[in-house]
């Protein structure tokens, strides 16, 4: 991920004081629909529209002198999600990876969150009530998990969006580790990777 360098989570909690911790996580569920009744979905993944109208995950900063990473990221869920947001809880056993980039002093942690496909689309559909709607958030948006007959619609289109931060990269690297793709697709999309 360019610009930032990984780290384990142990390392990435002793860093100083001049340190901000951001927490992230990408929420998601199995899916049995079709697109069209013969596109497989497969699974639910949520991103959502930022107020600087990049693409990223739902969470925030996280102060470590007042709750743990979890406790923050769950807050920031209830913040910009509403009230769904309570039905699930994140926890360090979803925890992801770490990034730390060197300008701003800002170490991103990263979870992903398996949820029932219920609990996913009552999300989505009480998010334009959450708090932070239209300020923080502009809406919620699912990611396209197919491509299309003509290789750019789907999944490739998408990724062709603006993302904040390593938001693209912790995606891929997500829909890869976690299986969210079908066997060989991800192969398909290096070509769109960016350096």
């Amino acid at each position: 991920m360019a610009g930032m360098r990984r780290l384990e989570l142990a390392e990435a909690l002793q860093l100083g004081p001049g340190w901000r911790h951001a927490c992230h996580a990408l929420l998601y569920a199995p899916d049995p629909g079709l697109l069209f009744g013969r596109i497989p979905l497969r699974y639910a993944v949520l991103m959502q529209m930022r107020f600087d109208g990049r693409l990223g995950f739902p969470g925030g900063f996280v102060d470590l002198r007042d709750c743990s990473l979890e406790d923050g990221l769950n807050r920031e869920l209830g913040e910009e999600l509403g009230e769904a947001a309570a039905a699930f809880r994140v926890e360090r056993a979803d925890y992801r990876s770490s990034h730390a980039g060197s300008r701003p002093r800002v170490v991103a942690h990263f979870y992903a969150k398996c949820l029932t496909l219920e609990q996913l689309t009552a999300v989505e559909m009480g998010a334009p009530l959450a708090r932070d709607h239209g300020l923080e958030v502009l809406g919620l948006v699912r990611v396209p998990l197919y491509t299309l007959r003509d290789g750019v619609g789907g999944l490739p289109a998408f990724l062709e969006n603006t993302f904040i931060g390593n938001a693209r990269e912790q995606l891929l690297e997500a829909l890869q580790n976690l299986g969210l793709l079908e066997p060989g697709s991800f192969a398909c999309l290096k070509f769109s990777a960016r350096p």
